[in-house]
């Protein structure tokens, strides 16, 4: 059975404003003694991110998604413990609801990345989910990134948690994905074909002198620098571990339905990456509460009805590993309730405070009722 395992980007808050705190450093310091780090597995403690205002967690690789849940809410009370401890909160959001001003973390990469970036760098305070998916080969990794290209822009619509940008409402369901996009590397990616021609692209980029290294190749799925795995990039973190449990479920089966078709000599869906441009847009402005468009035809299509598509197509691969039940389970409470997109913006209807949005962020985070 694949391993999975997940990497999430939290906000640091503060009780009571909402508003995010540049505190990284304390906070990471205060974790020091129980992080784990130097392992040759994705995972095991706190690290640094872009901005001083967020921390990344991740969890160990797992082959069974209950215990994947809970290492997820032991990395999230390590950085809930670790906060509280200078004084602050941590909120799974994509984007901080209220207005921030990112101050970046000190080290010459980052710097690096600023002189090149500029604003785009300086701006870019976004949170994500990042699903690492175990594979046998690089062979195997990029005959899966052809073959699940067309199925991103719907973890982005189920994992949509980003609608507010700078104190104000986007109208979009996750503007982190728009964010994203801002850097020339992001985005989807053409058919590969092999291992070879994957490579070949990546040191041809590094080359241009566009991006500073390989680690700044933001493709909405990659193979993974560090681990045997192809990584995930599209979803923004999600408020609740049950909906990140959902979509590291989904992202695993997609992988292995991938793997077996490659291994199986079929072919990769032909989408142009215009279209596969358009079809991500739509996730992230309608997330599930609108139409999305159809992997496949890129006609547009009701997001229950395109789900169902994706859920008919995982199945033998979620029965598999006997998570077909869960995953359906949670997919419909998605679908019934919203995503974090929604959740964010009920809060923000009913009480007219984005410090409310915040603090209950706070609470679901946590794993407490709001």
């Amino acid at each position: 059975m694949r391993t999975v395992g997940v990497e999430e980007e939290l906000l640091i808050v503060e009780s009571g404003s909402g508003r995010a705190l540049s505190m990284a450093t304390q906070v990471l310091r205060q974790a020091e003694e129980v992080a784990e780090g130097g392992t040759d597995e994705p995972g095991g403690g706190l690290e640094k991110e872009l901005q001083q205002q967020q921390v990344e967690t991740g969890t160990r690789p797992h082959t069974d998604l209950d215990a994947l849940g809970e290492d997820i809410r032991a990395c999230r009370r390590m950085a809930i413990d670790a906060a509280r401890a200078t004084g602050a909160q941590v909120a799974a959001v994509g984007t901080s609801p209220l207005p921030v001003e990112p101050l970046l973390v000190r080290n010459e990469r980052f710097a690096l990345m600023t002189e090149r970036f500029g604003i785009t760098t300086e701006e870019n305070l976004t949170c994500g989910c990042h699903v690492h998916v175990g594979v046998s080969s690089r062979e195997e990794a990029v005959g899966v990134l052809d073959r699940i290209r067309p199925w991103l822009p719907v973890l982005a619509a189920l994992s949509a948690n980003s609608p507010f940008w700078q104190g104000r409402d986007t109208a979009y369901a996750s503007f982190r994905t728009q964010a994203q996009a801002r850097w020339p590397s992001a985005g989807p990616t053409e058919l590969f074909g092999s291992a070879e021609a994957y490579d070949d692209l990546v040191a041809r980029m590094v080359a241009s002198n566009t991006v500073l290294d390989a680690g700044m190749v933001y493709f909405d799925a990659r193979v993974s620098q560090s681990y045997p795995t192809v990584e995930l990039r599209v979803a923004d973190v999600c408020m609740d571990v049950e909906d990140a449990v959902l979509v590291a479920g989904l992202a695993r089966a997609l992988v292995t339905t991938a793997a077996a078709a490659w291994a199986a000599g079929e072919g990769a869906p032909a989408v142009p990456v215009a279209l596969l441009r358009l079809a991500s847009w739509q996730a992230s402005r309608a997330g599930v509460g609108g139409d999305l468009l159809d992997p496949l035809t890129a006609q547009p299509r009701p997001a229950v009805d395109v789900v169902a598509d994706l859920l008919e197509l995982l199945g033998p691969a979620l029965r598999e590993t006997g998570d077909e039940g869960a995953v359906r389970r949670r997919v419909e409470t998605v679908l019934r309730q919203g995503t974090g997109a929604d959740r964010q913006r009920a809060t923000w209807e009913r009480t007219g405070s984005l410090a409310d949005v915040v603090a209950e962020a706070v609470r679901v985070t946590a794993g407490m009722e709001s």
